[in-house]
């Protein structure tokens, strides 16, 4: 199979017949995925003080999401994606009212942190619906790369608006702005979506599945492995990184700094889809990821901010193409009609690296400086790679044959 897509092929894959609804509501749904998680977080805090609270219930958040992620693609995949995202978009609702309710009475952590969970538990999942829509609309081949590429290019770009708007709207005159703004968008785009002529046409692959769902192929957990590692190495530096910029004085630098990283990404993810290195996707997820660690070491060398961002924008280089084969391998290892949950398993095996990397690098950055953390990003980034590439033969081997049992279920 080939993993390279031209211009062309961005062309033809953004201009198929019937896409251009879902595509523009997908946009819409997914600007505020990592707005409303940093909305709520400075919401809470502007109204309690505390960033501990804020921190916690952001962290429950983010926690619901990855469990979302899992259910909601698993429910996608045997009822297609119409009535799950249009339930998770009344329960969203919901759950948003009542979290802001809570902050606005002064409720408990107690309350605050469980209705978090369900907020991010019910965010509309329309990034895994969009990323499996491909598969239904074009053939195996470039355009189809072509459009997972979009997939992963334009959320590096929602990543780097959604913490700048989320900043600009906490200032507004009622702290919680944002969520709101977020929250309408999220919700709009995603009823949008869902009920879009070509989203309403997807049927679900009629198959046995296993109790392990996207999880039963081992290629697939490798997958999930390697996006656990790219997750892990991120979540050090982007606690390490604006601990360097408060330590130099800049607090507000912290964020700038950052996107500088994300930036690089996007103009580098392009060039890469289109000549990726190496060809084989079972050597390229450990090679990405490793290269990745190895070059998280150049964070440690500046001393000063201007050195700190022009490493990052070299580290940045391989953001975006890990993304990118991540959602491309998925098609190489998931087992057939599994495609939205095997998203979901990425989206959530990223959430958690992103939660280990950053309560280990706040203990680190606490204890011993900027400087070690980002050399244990790097450790960690490449221990891990170290994993995949062990199990890289998993990755090559593709999907495992169904079994006659699981045959004859399907056939019923």
């Amino acid at each position: 199979m080939s993993h390279s897509a031209r211009l062309s092929d961005y062309r033809t894959a953004l201009t198929t017949p019937g896409m251009r609804g879902p595509v523009v509501a997908s946009l819409l749904a997914r600007l505020p995925i990592a707005m409303v998680g940093l909305s709520l977080l400075l919401y809470v805090q502007r109204e309690t003080g505390s960033f501990a609270a804020a921190g916690l219930v952001s962290a429950s958040s983010l926690v619901g999401v990855a469990v979302g992620s899992i259910v909601q693609g698993r429910l996608m995949d045997r009822m297609g994606p119409t009535r799950p995202l249009l339930g998770a978009v009344s329960l969203f609702a919901v759950f948003v009212t009542l979290a802001i309710a809570a902050v606005e009475a002064g409720a408990a952590l107690a309350v605050l942190v469980p209705v978090a969970f369900a907020v991010g538990l019910t965010e509309p999942m329309v990034g895994s619906a969009s990323r499996a829509l491909w598969s239904q609309v074009l053939p195996a081949g470039p355009a189809r790369l072509a459009g997972y590429a979009y997939e992963a290019i334009s959320m590096e770009v929602f990543f780097i608006l959604g913490p700048g708007l989320a900043g600009l709207l906490v200032a507004a005159p009622w702290a919680g702005t944002g969520v709101v703004i977020g929250a309408v968008s999220m919700a709009v785009g995603a009823l949008w979506f869902a009920l879009n002529p070509t989203v309403r046409g997807v049927r679900p692959t009629p198959i046995g599945r296993s109790l392990l769902g996207a999880l039963a192929s081992p290629g697939m957990r490798t997958v999930a492995l390697a996006a656990l590692g790219f997750g892990v190495t991120i979540g050090f530096i982007e606690v390490a990184v604006p601990a360097a910029a408060a330590q130099a004085g800049h607090v507000g630098m912290g964020g700038l700094l950052l996107s500088l990283w994300s930036v690089s990404s996007v103009m580098f993810g392009i060039l890469y889809s289109m000549k990726p290195f190496p060809r084989a996707m079972h050597l390229r997820l450990p090679v990405l990821l490793g290269g990745f660690a190895v070059l998280s070491l150049l964070l440690a060398v500046p001393t000063g901010l201007i050195g700190l961002g022009a490493a990052l924008l070299v580290v940045g280089t391989l953001i975006t193409p890990q993304a990118t084969s991540h959602s491309a391998a998925i098609e190489q290892v998931a087992p057939p009609g599994t495609a939205t949950e095997a998203f979901g398993w990425v989206v959530t095996a990223v959430t958690v690296g992103l939660a280990i990397g950053q309560s280990a690098s706040g203990q680190l950055v606490e204890s011993y400086g900027t400087g070690v953390a980002f050399v244990a990003a790097a450790l960690s980034g490449f221990a891990i790679a170290v994993l995949v590439w062990v199990f890289r033969g998993t990755v090559a081997a593709g999907v495992p044959l169904p079994r006659q049992d699981e045959l004859a279920l399907a056939g019923r």
